[in-house]
């Protein structure tokens, strides 16, 4: 089972910029693809951005397509959510999953890290 752990946030001012890492616990994370959800309070779980295996294929939710991507790197098993042009409304817990598919509903991963919290001032 493999484990995810996420770092990186913070404070930050809108327009400013954020870089979220997600780290795997073992070399099974080159097997899964990779997603990115975030969560503000009082609101669902939503899905941010996804990413294959290989990193071949990425696709974003449409609030974030233009100042979000996705990105990972196999041989530090590790996953990245480079976040620009941030906006008070992108202040959420942001959560790394793995998964077999690229979805973008939460049920299709199998394995959630923790959580990191990003926020953006006004």
């Amino acid at each position: 089972q493999v484990q995810l752990v996420e770092s990186g946030g913070g404070l930050v001012q809108a327009g400013g910029s954020l870089g979220l890492s997600c780290a795997a616990s073992d070399d099974t994370f080159v097997s899964y693809a990779m997603g990115w959800f975030r969560q503000a309070p009082g609101k669902e779980r939503e899905f941010v951005a996804t990413i294959s295996w290989n990193g071949g294929r990425t696709y974003y939710a449409n609030s974030v397509k233009g100042r979000f991507t996705i990105s990972r790197d196999n041989s530090k098993n590790t996953v990245y959510l480079q976040m620009n042009s941030l906006k008070p409304e992108d202040t959420a817990d942001y959560y790394c999953a793995a998964g077999l598919n690229t979805g973008t509903m939460s049920y299709e991963y199998d394995y959630w890290g923790q959580g990191t919290q990003v926020t953006v001032s006004s």
